[in-house]
């Protein structure tokens, strides 16, 4: 409850609870007092009561209401008892005492004119003789005392609670205008009033270095800065002026090696308002983030290259290790005791494994080093995809998953790099092999829609979590459990990602945590097919 509603409110209470009591004493106090003084007292504490009303729910529609509840009981009261020459005529001047409390100029001007009315329509039922005359009892001067008395106390009550209402509110301007005051005093920058002349009516906030804030007001924006820069900063007051607003940068006039920028902005009243602020540390502070930018782009091309020179010459090694256990265990130069066949068994998978990371990590290195180099050459899309599926056919069988391709009748001519296309379908269905579990399924489909060749790999496996989606597709990151992380290295979406994007194409993936993954490669490669007979439309020779 504010402490402007509680006001109301004990206004209101008060004005009820003086009626009754003073009620109570005079009817205690002279016997045979007539039953109009009795029920004409009960009205006239009628919307003190009624005031409380606003407690549930205030608003300034209950409040008009309540005013003409006021009126109405006034002169309600004031006929019971004779009309205007009655003992309670004053009480049609309640509207207005109520206004008083209520506060606020047009409540006031209402409760005002409600008085009149109330005054007018009393005189008029007692020019008509409708009214009752006046009671002829002792009891008559004393109901016309507590009509003045709560009248005069409750307009002067009233009165004075709008006055220290008006003060309250004062006071709290006061404090709302120093805060602002305050909070623009602390300002990193110094905010600037102009007048149409381009002078320093106020000033808030720091002064960059080489502007004396102190001699700052009365004088033209243009003087703070170096006698060299004041044209350009006149020049961008008078754009403001003109176009709405403006920029400028200038050297102060007490320090030529800094830099300021004035900002200026014309108000909806014609005013300029300016901020200045030192442009020289923010100059640093941006040249020192380029530098370590660029610092740091450098370092990552350094990696990118070392990965890439460092896997190619671990290709050359391993794949002497590779083809001496293909040897070995091909028994092209005779048996060998079965445990030696076992090792070389073992020396060749673990080599083919290392050698596809291997790839993957010179491909990505290849491509953030902005080496790697697509060799484009018109071939048929499905033949890639068959390819990728001839060779991921005996891991699937191995695990018990069943991997299906669907691909069109008609041939996918397309202009694109054949290694890229077999290398990002080998890696969708790799990817999708180690996480599917036994007796799930693989699908491999091809198509083509205008210029774009679609390529879209789908499996019923773990599936991946909503917050993982985000971050699959870039290097080295990968999802799920840590069972899960250790079937690969994170490499084989990015690479995917990135040969797409190569072929001006994009990589995305739909997936729900234990339904399963659909990774779908859109690639802008295939080319339009010729024109048939029937296609061909023929014109009449012009005469």
């Amino acid at each position: 409850m504010t402490e402007e509603l509680r006001d109301v409110l004990v206004w209101h209470g008060a004005w009820a609870g003086a009626v009754l009591v003073c009620l109570a004493f005079l009817l205690a106090g002279l016997r045979g007092a007539p039953w109009t003084v009795a029920l004409a007292f009960l009205i006239g504490a009628a919307p003190g009561v009624s005031g409380f009303a606003l407690q549930r729910r205030d608003s300034p529609r209950r409040r008009a209401v309540l005013l003409g509840l006021w009126g109405g009981c006034g002169v309600a009261s004031s006929l019971l008892v004779g009309g205007l020459a009655g003992p309670l005529a004053v009480w049609c001047l309640a509207p207005a005492a109520a206004a008083a409390v209520f506060g606020g100029s047009s409540l006031l001007a209402e409760g005002a004119a409600l008085s009149l009315v109330a005054a007018a329509m009393t005189a008029l039922v007692g020019l008509a003789g409708l009214a009752p005359p006046p009671p002829v009892h002792p009891l008559s001067f004393w109901t016309g005392l507590v009509g003045v008395s709560t009248t005069g106390v409750g307009l002067a009550a009233g009165l004075l609670m709008s006055r220290r209402r008006a003060g309250r509110r004062e006071t709290q301007r006061k404090a709302a205008e120093n805060g602002l005051e305050r909070l623009l005093s602390e300002q990193p920058h110094l905010i600037l009033a102009l007048d149409a002349g381009g002078r320093v009516v106020s000033a808030f906030g720091y002064a960059p270095e080489g502007i004396d804030a102190n001699t700052l007001l009365g004088r033209g924006v243009a003087e703070t800065a170096a006698q060299s820069d004041r044209s350009a900063v006149a020049a961008a007051f008078a754009s403001a002026v003109i176009s709405g607003a403006s920029t400028c940068l200038f050297a102060p006039a007490g320090a030529a090696d800094r830099t300021c920028a004035l900002d200026l902005k014309r108000a909806s009243d014609g005013r300029v308002s300016g901020v200045l602020r030192d442009t020289t540390i923010a100059a640093a502070k941006e040249a020192e983030l380029v530098a370590a930018r660029e610092e740091a782009e450098t370092l990552n091309t350094g990696k990118s290259r070392f990965l890439a020179n460092m896997s190619h010459e671990l290709r050359t090694p391993l794949n002497a290790i590779m083809g001496f256990s293909d040897v070995m265990r091909s028994k092209l130069f005779g048996e060998l005791p079965p445990k030696y066949g076992e090792y070389a068994e073992m020396i060749y998978d673990a080599g083919a494994h290392l050698l596809d990371l291997i790839n993957d990590v010179l491909d990505i290195s290849k491509i953030e080093a902005e080496r790697y180099e697509l060799n484009r050459e018109p071939i048929d899309a499905r033949e890639a995809v068959s390819s990728a599926l001839r060779l991921t056919r005996l891991q699937a069988d191995r695990a018990g998953i069943s991997l299906r391709g669907l691909l069109p009748p008609a041939p996918l001519e397309a202009d694109a790099d054949p290694r890229a296309v077999k290398q990002i379908v080998l890696n969708l269905i790799s990817n999708a092999l180690k996480f599917t579990p036994q007796g799930g399924s693989v699908t491999v489909s091809a198509q083509g829609y205008g210029d774009e060749l679609e390529l879209v790999v789908s499996d019923t496996g773990v599936g991946i979590a909503e917050a993982d989606l985000q971050r699959i597709g870039r290097p080295y990151e990968q999802a799920g459990d840590v069972a899960q992380k250790t079937r690969g290295t994170g490499l084989g979406l990015s690479l995917v990602r990135a040969l797409a994007e190569l072929h001006g194409g994009s990589m995305s993936i739909e997936s729900r945590l234990g339904e399963g993954t659909s990774v779908t490669v859109r690639m802008p490669v295939l080319v339009p097919a010729p024109a048939t007979s029937a296609e061909i439309i023929a014109f009449p020779p012009l005469r």
